[in-house]
């Protein structure tokens, strides 16, 4: 089942329980960033993205995986209801739009009037306008081939901005560790989302292996981190939506006969399986907890905490088109800005080049971060609610271990990738000969997908494991 068809009637749970208007007057600037310059820590934050494109998985001008052109589904007035649901709950609040090149380049009205607005957009809120190659230009296209198109795409969207200007990063899905140095070295652009975590076999490929916060990628591999200045990239990697831990331990998706008994590897604050999947009351369950676990114990054990979303402008009339509500994306958003605004009053909405910019700021390498991570299940689907994960991740090696915290149950490694040793990229695909899979998979990988990938207990690792994991937490070992 292709994760991005968001038409599942189950989108309806709920909608009508929902009577709230809409659209709001925006308030002035940093309202709820205050006046203050930013900083990384001690603070938490959410990049939200809204992708326009003319066809779905559009990974340039003429390679188009689904052939649907999606003009019906791209109007001024969608555009301009979404930004200003987010506005009304977040004031002062700040976006990234996200064009794909066919979006930045149609002469047809509606695209006219879209592009228009949202340079308005970016007077006005301060919003980013940024480039968005379909998601997966990696895994189609030669990295060389990719590099030319982003250089077209900063020019149009300069063109369109007007007054010179350039974002600070990329909407990029995929992107090879090639293309990450072609921004930061021809393109002076040091911020890409460049990965979406946890991603196997899902909409035909992905790229599980990285770290799920940003890091410095190396230029062996897009997915690790730099080791050292021999192979440092000054490109922060970010990833694209925060998905819950426990079902990101799945391989894809797997549904059974109605939506309440499938797994979903992706679910989490995106749209699709969440609200999408689970109707707006119980798929906001799953938002709110997803996001509680960067807000709270996430925000307590690293200093910061962030969430990273992206939604389709195209959600809207495609459910329009299933003849359903079609305020039913609008209702959806409203939920998610307003109870999160109301949970984290101090949240700060900005752009992920602006995000990017702020880790930047803070860490000058892939030395001194650190991060973990804690949860227990939601109980619903495949966030098992007997089951808790923990993760660490740093330079050298990511490692998450998940056990059975109703029966008190040891604590099983599920994950091991070692960071410390090679990493190679696939060769240049093409749209002829695609690669789907770009995973940096060695030791041990959460997905279970190989014959090696089965649970260990950490004393059943080798000395050389165990002193590696010591060196970062020694509690692990006792």
């Amino acid at each position: 089942m292709q994760r991005r068809d968001f038409c599942k009637n189950t989108l309806l749970t709920g909608a009508a329980a929902l009577a709230a208007p809409l659209i709001g007057k925006a308030a002035p600037m940093n309202f709820l960033q205050g006046n203050e310059p930013l900083q990384l820590m001690g603070n938490r934050f959410v990049t939200f993205c809204i992708m326009i494109r003319t066809s779905p998985w559009e990974v340039s001008r003429d390679v188009k995986l689904i052939k649907r052109d999606e003009a019906f589904a791209h109007t001024l007035e969608v555009v301009r209801t979404l930004r200003e649901t987010f506005a009304k709950n977040a004031p002062g609040g700040r976006i990234t739009w996200g064009f794909t090149l066919n979006a930045l380049e149609d002469k047809r009205q509606n695209y006219v009037d879209i592009r228009k607005y949202v340079a308005e957009c970016r007077l006005k809120y301060g919003d980013e306008i940024s480039y968005f190659p379909g998601y997966f230009p990696a895994m189609y296209l030669p990295r060389e081939r990719v590099n030319k198109e982003m250089t077209e795409a900063l020019q149009r969207i300069t063109a369109v901005a007007g007054n010179g200007y350039r974002p600070k990063g990329i909407i990029g899905g995929f992107l090879s560790a090639n293309n990450l140095a072609y921004l930061a070295e021809k393109e002076n652009i040091h911020v890409a989302h460049a990965v979406i975590w946890s991603q196997h076999e899902t909409d035909g490929g992905g790229a599980d292996g990285s770290p799920s916060y940003p890091f410095y990628p190396s230029k062996e591999h897009f997915c690790k981190p730099a080791q050292g200045k021999a192979d440092f990239i000054d490109c922060v990697n970010l990833d694209g939506w925060s998905v819950d831990f426990l079902c990101a331990l799945q391989s894809g998706n797997v549904w059974g006969t109605t939506p309440f008994n499938g797994a979903a590897s992706r679910r989490g604050v995106g749209p699709i399986e969440s609200y999408g999947d689970w109707g707006l009351d119980i798929g906001h369950l799953s938002v709110m907890h997803t996001q509680s676990l960067h807000f709270d114990k996430g925000f307590e054990l690293n200093g910061f905490g962030w969430i990273p979303n992206i939604w389709e402008a195209a959600l809207v009339k495609i459910a329009e088109r299933k003849n359903w509500d079609d305020t039913l994306a609008y209702r959806a958003l409203d939920k998610w800005i307003s109870g999160t605004v109301q949970r984290w009053p101090d949240v700060k909405f900005v752009t992920f080049g602006e995000y990017g910019e702020l880790w930047r700021a803070h860490y000058n390498d892939n030395s001194q971060w650190n991060y973990r991570f804690e949860e227990r299940g939601l109980g619903i689907g495949n966030s098992w609610g007997d089951k808790e994960i923990k993760w660490y991740m740093n330079r050298e090696f990511r490692l998450a271990t998940v056990r059975n915290w109703h029966k008190e149950g040891p604590e099983m490694v599920v994950d091991f990738t070692r960071y410390d040793l090679p990493a190679t990229e696939p060769a240049d695909p093409s749209p002829e000969k695609p690669v789907k899979d770009w995973s940096l998979m060695n030791r041990l990988n959460q997905k279970g997908v190989r014959p090696q990938d089965k649970p260990v207990l950490i004393s059943e690792l080798t000395n050389g494991e165990k002193e590696l994991i010591g060196k970062y937490y020694p509690g692990l070992l006792k």
